[in-house]
């Protein structure tokens, strides 16, 4: 059995959600309350000493860093891959998931959000203005790319690892009240994913933990 301690709103956590179900494996979900600091415990830091979600357990070892998790789960799991076969399809698909990856979720992850508001002392309509520039840097040429490869639905022919990737970025950047109107590739590749069952059940909104807050609105195509 695979085990995957996560955070139900946490991005890196998604990510790996999606690919599990994507390639339809069986998994047990391992909630970890990162607003609670559940991350920071001792216990925890066993299993991962970077102290931060995803963890998954498998054949017997840890494993963390979600995107090292995405590229073990398609070694280890070669059917239903989630990067294609060939070579420049594999380097686009890294491109554009590295991208968001790199550029977009160390600047807006939730400790460095929290050390924005509670120990620089900025409101929140600051950190916003922080959320908005670093997504509107990056989100930008993403669609510049998808633009480019004259993309539709998804990247390629079928859902995978870019689309992992992006999806639980979308779902930020609407909680952020992001403007996306600007990106009609990003978003009409978040409305074909968000059709198919795979990614219905990975959604943050959809997870047990979720159960008595706000829902997040379904995105228009």
């Amino acid at each position: 059995m695979l085990r995957l301690h996560g955070y139900w709103r946490s991005s890196t956590s998604y990510r790996v959600r999606l690919a599990l179900n994507l390639k339809r494996l069986d998994h047990e979900n391992v909630p970890v309350n990162l607003l609670a600091g559940e991350q920071r415990g001792e216990g925890y830091r066993a299993l991962n000493p970077f102290a931060g979600v995803p963890v998954l357990e498998a054949d017997g070892a840890v494993r963390a860093q979600s995107m090292a998790i995405l590229e073990w789960l398609d070694e280890r799991y070669p059917e239903r891959p989630l990067l294609p076969e060939g070579i420049e399809e594999r380097f686009a698909a890294r491109e554009l998931a590295s991208a968001i990856a790199t550029e977009l979720h160390a600047p807006l992850n939730l400790p460095v959000l929290q050390y924005l508001k509670h120990d620089l002392g900025h409101a929140q309509a600051d950190v916003d203005l922080w959320y908005w520039h670093w997504l509107e840097k990056t989100l930008t040429g993403v669609e510049a790319r998808l633009a480019q490869r004259g993309s539709g639905d998804f990247l390629f022919g079928a859902p995978g690892y870019f689309e992992c990737v992006a999806l639980p970025q979308l779902y930020n950047a609407r909680r952020f009240a992001f403007d996306l109107s600007g990106y009609p590739r990003l978003t009409r590749i978040e409305a074909a994913c968000l059709d198919l069952p795979e990614f219905l059940a990975a959604h943050p909104d959809h997870q047990p933990e979720a159960s008595g807050t706000t829902i997040s609105p379904r995105p228009a195509p």
